[in-house]
């Protein structure tokens, strides 16, 4: 039942295990030498926002956000009551919790989920305007450099004051460590705006697929993702349109 990318990226680890192993003398030969990869279908389908979907997601982050706030008021006044400790304030704050920074800086850097949660302040210059993806925590094991719109530059600088304590991580979790998920935050400011079948990762999507429509080069938007293979963002190739007729208008001649 699983799609065939899965099987074969369990393939390539039970592969490379069984490398180590024949390199180690632990056996002669792999089991598994022979064993072919699936054959993987990409109907070039992308899935990204429409402009109603972005102003929708927008919106249901901002609800989001002062449905925490008024929450928090609300078990403050709770313990207060009763003489317990209160929880820190946030209702002066712009954003309650990670989500929506999280998600404002994928729209606008297309960076992966994982590359967010390994973010560290180290990685963010604001003064050249730049963040450095290292090659340790990309898919690609190459380090990149994204420019910062006026946008990211605005959700970061805010982050950042809201930070009583700055920690390693630009996104702590509450124990001061990484994230490794976000389903749940995720998935609420989903069904607040109604947005169906899209994932975490199809913000990055989103991205690539705004700047090719806007007419920036396929290449330069290869940079920007990071791609080991220039055939991975041809994905997005079909969304430049009025290249694509450009060239063909080009037979009326």
């Amino acid at each position: 039942g699983l799609k065939a990318n899965t099987v074969n990226r369990r393939l390539a680890c039970l592969k490379a295990v069984f490398s180590v192993a024949v390199d180690n003398n632990m056996i002669d030969i792999s089991p598994i030498r022979k064993v072919k990869n699936l054959k993987q279908l990409d109907d070039g389908r992308i899935r990204f926002l429409s402009e109603d979907e972005n102003k929708r997601l927008r919106a249901a982050m901002r609800y989001r956000n002062s449905e925490l706030i008024s929450t928090r008021i609300s078990a403050n006044n709770w313990r207060s009551d009763r003489g317990y400790e209160p929880y820190v304030e946030c209702q002066e704050y712009q954003f309650a919790d990670h989500i929506e920074p999280m998600v404002l800086l994928a729209l606008n850097t297309g960076m992966r989920r994982g590359e967010i949660f390994h973010l560290t302040w180290q990685d963010i210059n604001l003064k050249a305007g730049i963040i450095n993806v290292r090659a340790i925590n990309s898919k690609s094991n190459k380090g990149r450099h994204i420019p910062l719109n006026k946008e990211v530059e605005t959700v970061i600088n805010i982050w950042l004051e809201q930070q009583p304590k700055k920690k390693w991580y630009v996104f702590p979790n509450k124990s001061g460590n990484r994230f490794t998920d976000i389903k749940k935050g995720w998935g609420s400011v989903l069904s607040q705006a109604g947005i169906d079948n899209f994932r975490f990762h199809d913000l990055r999507h989103d991205f690539a697929s705004q700047l090719v429509m806007k007419g920036v080069p396929l290449n330069t938007v290869r940079d920007l993702l990071g791609h080991a293979d220039i055939a991975t963002t041809l994905r997005y190739a079909h969304l430049a349109k009025d290249h694509k007729l450009d060239a063909v208008l080009l037979l009326d001649d």
